[in-house]
């Protein structure tokens, strides 16, 4: 029988206040068994570029990574970011590791094509090594895993951290029963976006391409959510999305097949 083990995503909004982010380290520590953080950490990005003095441009809410932002997001998630994480969660007796895509070579990606648009430095994941972090995980050490990937050739890469969730999670479920769980400022995907109590409570695929045609879920909750349905065809138990504040997988909405 295998281990439990969550991984669990947690938007930059909430890991870049101070009182949000020691709420959600607080609620972190508490969860039970192996677990795996990834983060974001996009706005303390946009923060730090316009500091030095380089324009930010998004498209439907990517970032266009040109070889400036590459710096910056760099230093940012793989630096700042991440070992504040680290940092708060060894403060609160986790056994936590700081890591990006290039470390132990646990996420390969390529730089994404240019079709309509040219995002320059952005990776599309090719690969993630669930038996390198298992190790590490079987060691009691608990990976704290920034939105940065590489591509095997000295090549950083900026790469979307629900995706990074989402690879984290499908590479790892052949050595354990991996729970996924994205939280954000939401209680879960919402049936009507102005109502905050509104949470679809189980959610199929069937239901969310009817959900897409009628204008119900868009934006940004798509791709999470195409995400979600990729992990749990590749052997993840359960995807739960929810707030930051309830990650213990008894609200928000529970993604089935």
């Amino acid at each position: 029988m295998k281990k439990k083990l969550t991984v669990i995503k947690v938007g930059g909004k909430i890991v870049e206040e101070e009182a949000t982010l020691k709420q959600f380290l607080d609620d972190f520590a508490r969860v039970e068994g192996y677990k795996v953080l990834v983060h974001g950490g996009g706005r303390s990005a946009t923060k730090i570029a316009a500091q030095l003095g380089i324009e930010s441009r998004m498209v439907n809410g990517r970032r266009i990574t040109d070889a400036q932002t590459l710096q910056v997001v760099t230093m940012v998630y793989g630096g700042m970011v991440n070992k504040n994480i680290v940092a708060g969660l060894q403060a609160r007796g986790v056994n936590a590791l700081g890591l990006t895509g290039a470390d132990m070579n646990v996420i390969r990606s390529h730089k994404r094509p240019v079709k309509d648009i040219d995002y320059g430095f952005v990776g599309d994941v090719d690969q993630a090594d669930g038996e390198m972090l298992a190790q590490l995980i079987d060691k009691g050490i608990v990976p704290v895993m920034a939105p940065l990937t590489h591509d095997g050739q000295g090549q950083m890469l900026n790469t979307n951290a629900d995706t990074i969730a989402g690879e984290t999670a499908k590479a790892l479920a052949p050595h354990f029963d991996v729970t996924l769980v994205y939280c954000f400022e939401k209680k879960g995907v919402l049936r009507n976006a102005n109502d905050d109590d509104s949470v679809i409570p189980h959610l199929n695929e069937a239901d969310f391409k009817k959900y897409v045609e009628e204008e119900v879920i868009q934006d940004g909750m798509i791709p999470k959510l195409e995400n979600a349905f990729q992990a749990i065809h590749s052997g993840v138990s359960k995807v739960n999305i929810t707030m930051a504040t309830a990650i213990d997988g008894t609200q928000g909405t529970i993604i089935e097949k």
